[in-house]
């Protein structure tokens, strides 16, 4: 392979990302015509560019938790949500909607650490995890916390049940810059994390042999790598909601166009995953303009045929 093209295909990835966050936050419903007015600028520092910031952090943090849990659970058809934390992250929401809490994403965030004890505790044999009790642990707390939110929205009165299927839907405002510091804060350390172990991850989506065989600490790399990908998965969901697809598309188009070396698919995930998001924001908040689309449902619209094709094509070839 051409030792220049890993590199070329990080350049483009922030080429990319950079036209994309200098054009979405001039994109939208009231044109900016750069005169110096304060309303202008008050919609571009205040309104359009937190909400872009946001979709770019949000949207570089699944996907690379979607390359992250692919690699772990070694299954190209595995998402950020896979694993239930997403799942305890909405009930916590839905909980804290139901009950009238103030601080949504407090709630969110404390479903989100309380699935992730418990899947830890279930999967762990001993001192030993591997990718199977992993699944299995982290699909059944996600069965269990989806049934508990259709119980508790059956029981909600109609303005709850209506907050609560908006929250579900996924969608991204305008925050704080403080708030898109503290997200900044979680997401960058835990992607320095992934990266850093690149080479492990690769060896690790041979098979857990493989990778023992050749000096990895399988068990402990699982559960670091399931810690940092379910902190990225619920910091993002506890300000958005659950905004599925991301992890799905972005890595996967990127395996088959780039390889399977994490060394490159990781930076390339995160950057592209960060520009898909906020393509998508942009087309969510411009399309039915002045009414919004949740981004959630663009992705999904997005997503769903592309993971029926990927669906057939697993049963015609191997994952890479």
């Amino acid at each position: 392979m051409d030792s220049l093209r890993p590199v070329r295909a990080i350049v483009i990835s922030v080429i990319i990302l950079a036209a994309v966050a200098c054009a979405a936050p001039l994109i939208g419903s009231t044109s900016l015509h750069w005169n110096g007015d304060a309303t202008e600028r008050a919609i571009l520092l205040y309104a359009r560019l937190p909400r872009v910031l946001l979709a770019m952090l949000a949207g570089g943090a699944l996907a690379l938790a979607g390359v992250l849990f692919q690699a772990l659970l070694r299954d190209a058809l595995a998402t950020p949500y896979t694993l239930g934390i997403s799942s305890g992250a909405s009930l916590g929401a839905v909980l804290a909607l139901c009950f009238h809490f103030p601080v949504v994403w407090i709630a969110s965030l404390a479903g989100a650490g309380l699935t992730l004890f418990l899947v830890l505790l279930i999967a762990a044999e001993g001192r030993r995890m591997s990718s199977f009790t992993l699944l299995l642990s982290g699909v059944t707390l996600n069965s269990i916390a989806m049934a508990m939110i259709l119980f508790l929205q059956n029981l909600a009165t109609f303005g709850e049940s209506f907050a609560i299927v908006r929250w579900l839907m996924g969608g991204l405002d305008a925050v704080s810059y403080s708030t898109l510091g503290w997200l900044a804060a979680a997401i960058f350390p835990s992607a320095a994390f992934i990266m850093w172990r690149a080479r492990d991850w690769n060896l690790l989506a041979v098979g857990e042999e493989w990778a023992e065989a050749r000096g990895v600490e399988t068990s402990r790399l699982m559960f670091g790598g399931y810690v940092v990908g379910s902190l990225l998965t619920a910091a993002v969901t506890s300000i958005t909601g659950p905004i599925g697809f991301v992890g799905l598309i972005v890595p996967h188009a990127l395996r088959l166009k780039l390889g399977a070396d994490h060394r490159v698919l990781i930076p390339c995930s995160f950057l592209l995953g960060a520009a898909f998001l906020a393509v998508c924001d942009t087309v969510s908040r411009t399309i039915l303009s002045p009414v919004e689309v949740p981004v959630g449902v663009i992705t999904a619209l997005l997503g769903g045929p592309f993971f029926i094709w990927l669906l057939r094509g697993k049963r015609r070839s191997l994952w890479l």
